[in-house]
């Protein structure tokens, strides 16, 4: 038997010592129950907080949703393949964030902020902002004095919109809802032109990857993504990916409206969205309520639009906002507003449905768009008796005002009138003169 000198023991075990890392690191974790439709079960994670981000073997991200007695419900954001039974989830003890910069502006990105335009990643220095934050408290907002110009006639002079206002835009298919908030879009031009920039980001939800691409390419030939940031999750994308889409525009908005910037947000469309969170919903059994929508998706609508507003210009008081990210502490300054442009699709015409009355009492206004005043040729195809903005008068040009003073009222005469004199051939001379006037508007508008 060989001889064991201890001399030799010993150097080896110097050795194995020497290697050793004594510092230990301590990861929360669980396993994956079960997985599939953008949902994961997972067993283990029992101080994991709502809305935090965890992260799974294939480096692939989820948000906690739902914390059950024995289980926790997580969203997926992307593709659940590469994730089976069995698989180690880490908590990262951080909430679903996205890094936003000056560099986003002219990009495409994705929920997560991560370019898909094929232009390399975002450059310059950029900050964590969080997907879900709490809306400005009233003393660090002020009321909207200052006009958000469409450079729509029709909307300009009779709904106006102001700056820090959310003003939605509703209506069947196919009657230039889009169109009018791009339009939007490449009127705010002028302004960066003249060297005050409106920063416009224009959230695609649920829709065809070629509709992106074509608005993506309008913008660009126009020169409107010098300004503007596109938010994009196409039908293809999970469910989680569509629902969250709406909250990482509303986080690059708020850098700039933070930093005492305007800037324009369009969600196209929220209808979509409403539906991408039932599902999500339903998946992670949640009792379902009206027409099957689970009973927060007012909470959905309503947190995310009351983040649109308009900041107080004192910037000591600004400074001290609630919910600042910390990277933006030292950035902050009043004055800057962020105006929001929902879009909700109808069916046949029917405002009283569920999602779109939920999102008419949230919102500060709405713009009615009709199919049949499209078809006839009126475009933007507005109704006027239906449309309003609640709080865009008191930011409107005084020229603007004076000339378009009674305008709308005008106009909602005519329609009502419009309607009666195709029955009747003997009209007295004041209608024919508010028909014929109805009409000149029209041509004007």
């Amino acid at each position: 038997m060989a001889e064991v000198k201890a001399a030799e023991v010993s150097a080896i075990l110097k050795q194995q010592l020497t290697g050793f890392d004594s510092s230990v690191s301590l990861d929360e974790v669980g396993s994956v129950l079960q997985v599939g439709d953008g949902i994961a079960r997972v067993y283990g994670l029992s101080n994991v907080q709502y809305g935090e981000l965890v992260t799974f073997d294939s480096g692939l991200e989820g948000i906690v949703l739902n914390l059950e007695e024995d289980n926790v419900g997580v969203v997926l954001l992307g593709p659940s393949k590469g994730i089976k039974e069995g698989d180690t989830v880490k908590r990262t003890q951080r909430i679903a964030s996205i890094n936003v910069g000056e560099g986003v502006v002219g990009r495409v990105v994705n929920t997560l902020g991560v370019p898909i335009d094929g232009k390399g990643p975002i450059e310059g220095e950029t900050i964590e902002m969080p997907l879900e934050r709490k809306a400005p408290g009233v003393i660090y907002r002020q009321p909207v004095n200052e006009p958000l110009q469409t450079g729509i006639k029709s909307i300009d002079a009779m709904i106006p919109v102001g700056r820090g206002q959310r003003e939605l835009v509703i209506g069947d298919r196919q009657t230039g809802k889009t169109t009018v908030c791009i339009d939007t879009i490449l009127n705010q031009k002028e302004f960066y032109d003249a060297g005050e920039p409106v920063y416009c980001i224009y959230v695609a939800i649920g829709q065809k990857a070629s509709t992106v691409a074509g608005i993506a390419n309008t913008l660009q030939e126009k020169g409107a993504m010098a300004y503007t940031t596109i938010v994009a999750a196409n039908a293809s994308d999970p469910a989680p990916m569509q629902v969250y889409a709406p909250f990482a525009g509303a986080a690059i908005g708020e850098y700039f409206r933070d930093t005492g910037r305007p800037a324009l947000i369009i969600y196209d469309d929220l209808s979509k969205q409403a539906v991408a969170y039932r599902e999500v919903s339903l998946l992670l059994r949640r009792p379902p309520g009206r027409e099957a929508y689970p009973g927060d998706v007012f909470y959905l609508h309503s947190r995310l639009l009351e983040r649109a507003a308009k900041v107080i210009t004192d910037d000591n008081i600004a400074k001290q906002m609630n919910d600042l990210p910390e990277g933006l502490k030292p950035k902050v300054k009043g004055g800057g507003s962020l105006t929001a442009l929902p879009i909700i699709e109808t069916q046949a015409g029917d405002v009283s449905a569920y999602i779109p009355t939920n999102v008419i009492s949230i919102t500060d206004g709405q713009i009615f768009l009709e199919s049949d005043l499209f078809n006839s040729g009126v475009r933007p195809a507005i109704n006027v008796g239906i449309s309003v903005s609640r709080v865009g008068g008191s930011a409107q040009i005084k020229s603007m005002k004076k000339v378009a003073g009674t305008l709308k009222l005008d106009q909602a005469q005519f329609r009502e009138l419009e309607a009666f004199a195709k029955f009747g051939s003997d009209l007295d001379a004041a209608t024919m003169n508010v028909i014929e006037k109805g009409k000149r508007n029209v041509e004007i508008l």
